[in-house]
This record gives structure tokens, C-alpha cells and sequence, in this order.
């Protein structure tokens, strides 16, 4: 069995692979102080609930863009699986050739969902990650990493309006019920809501005339949902792209590591 963990600034997506399916998928908060053993507890008892065995567990892959949680997340691989995870970085052989003037720069999540969308939607191809970041990534035809966009996420704006202002409520992030909001609460979430639609539409747009019509684009990301159902340009979501390209990117290395 493979687990993937894809630590991020708000959440550790968690997912456990048995013969290439996915059999258990869980998001914990991103603690940065959070210790091996906290680490290990939580994942051993998110398998006892779902009644998997972990001493199953053979490989365990991990993307990270938070290092101070790295050494906890290899301590707990090790503690608790008595293996050693494979942290995906710019060295990893992903099959993808990163067109990044860094390649060490390129955030590992990014490069795993570019993996998963060129393997699943065939390229040119853009994912849009709804994280803590929005970030767009593009894919040529040929399945090189052309790189991206970075923009603030959705939760950072909304957070950012009531730390910002003296009298903006804290707002949960939603479709509003009208374009014109006749209270505060509502002319935020339309602003909210609308202006985030408009960036992500206005950016795909302009990556699509550099990559063409037939550029396919899929969403991921905790409000890839949402946001999709108000989208002019994307229509696809895909909640566990970026598991899927863990699990990708494993079996490539480990295929090419029992040559």
C-alpha cells in the first residue's frame, strides 16, 4: 500500500493507494510545530477508522512546500512505517521536463498536479490550484512544464478585508445569492466571490491564446468546486489531481528503480 501526503500551507491532504485505487483520502490542518509522533497517531487512527492496515504500508511519497514540517513528516515515515518517504523535488524524475529558469524554485505540488493533469487530460493543459495560492500551471503539448502563474488565494483576500478594514465583517466565502448585494455581508461575498471568477477567467484566458484552443484546463483545490460552477473557461474539477500525481510520479521511480 502507498501512502501520499501532500503538505501544504493550510492542509495536509492525506492519501493511501492499494493497487494504483485510492482507498482512503483525508485533510488535516497544517500544524507547523506538529511533532512525529502527533504525525503518526493521527495517521495510524485515520486508518483504524477506515478499517486499513497499516502495517500494509510499503512506500510513502510526499510533496511539501512547508520544510520546517519535512523532518517530522521523515521521522514519522520511519517511526511509524519503518521506511524512508520519497520527498518529490527538483531532482525526482517525474517525466516532465521543468522549463522553470530554477527548477529548484518550482513548488513540488505544482509539479506533481502537471504530472497527474498531463497523464489524465493530455497537454497543452493548465491547472488551476485553489490553495492558499491560486496558481495556474501550464503544460505544453509535449508534456514540458512551461511554468505558471501565482496569485493571492481566495481565503488571503478574505482575510486580508477584515484584517484591513475597521468596520468589514469576517465573511465565509460563497456564491451570493445576487451580483448587487444590498447588505455588507452580501456586497463582500459578491466581491468576493465574482472578483476571484473574473482573475481566474481574465488569466485563462490570455494562457489560452499562448497555448492555444485546444488547451484543456482542470481545477483543483479546496473551492475548485465553487468557482467552477460560476467559470466561463473551467468546467473540469479534479479533487485529487495531486494524489494522483504522487502515485504517478511513485511508480515511475519505482519502476525505474528495479531496473
Amino acid at each position: 500500500m502507498l501512502l501520499a501526503l501532500d503538505v501544504g500551507n493550510t492542509n495536509i491532504t492525506i492519501g493511501a493507494f492499494r493497487s494504483g485505487g485510492l482507498v482512503g483520502r483525508w485533510r488535516l490542518r497544517t500544524v507547523l510545530n506538529q511533532t512525529p509522533d502527533e504525525l503518526g497517531v493521527l495517521i495510524r487512527n485515520l486508518f483504524s477508522l477506515a478499517a486499513l492496515d497499516l502495517a500494509a504500508v510499503d512506500g510513502i511519497i510526499v510533496s511539501s512546500v512547508v520544510p520546517p514540517l519535512d523532518g517530522a513528516v521523515e521521522a514519522m515515515a520511519e517511526r511509524y512505517f519503518h521506511t524512508r518517504a520519497l520527498f518529490v523535488d527538483h531532482t525526482t524524475d517525474t517525466g516532465l521536463e521543468i522549463g522553470y529558469d530554477n527548477p529548484r524554485e518550482v513548488g513540488a505540488d505544482r509539479v506533481v498536479n502537471s504530472v497527474a493533469a498531463f497523464h489524465k487530460y493530455g497537454g497543452p493543459c493548465v491547472v488551476v490550484d485553489l490553495g492558499t495560492a491560486i496558481t495556474f500551471d501550464a503544460i505544453s503539448r509535449e508534456g514540458r512544464y512551461l511554468g505558471g502563474v501565482i496569485c493571492p488565494g481566495i481565503g488571503i483576500s478574505v482575510e486580508a478585508l477584515f484584517a484591513k478594514t475597521a468596520r468589514l465583517p469576517l465573511v465565509e466565502f460563497r456564491a451570493p445569492d445576487k451580483l448587487i448585494g444590498t447588505n455588507t455581508v452580501g456586497s463582500m461575498q459578491s466581491g468576493l466571490y465574482y472578483g476571484a471568477i473574473g482573475m481566474i477567467d481574465g488569466i485563462l484566458e490570455r494562457l489560452f491564446e499562448v497555448l492555444g484552443p485546444a488547451t484543456r484546463s482542470v481545477a483543483t483545490g479546496g473551492e475548485a468546486r465553487l468557482i467552477v460552477r460560476g467559470s466561463k473557461y473551467l468546467k473540469e474539477v479534479d479533487e485529487d489531481l495531486t494524489l494522483e500525481g504522487l502515485r504517478l510520479i511513485w511508480e515511475r521511480n519505482r519502476v525505474s528503480r528495479s531496473v
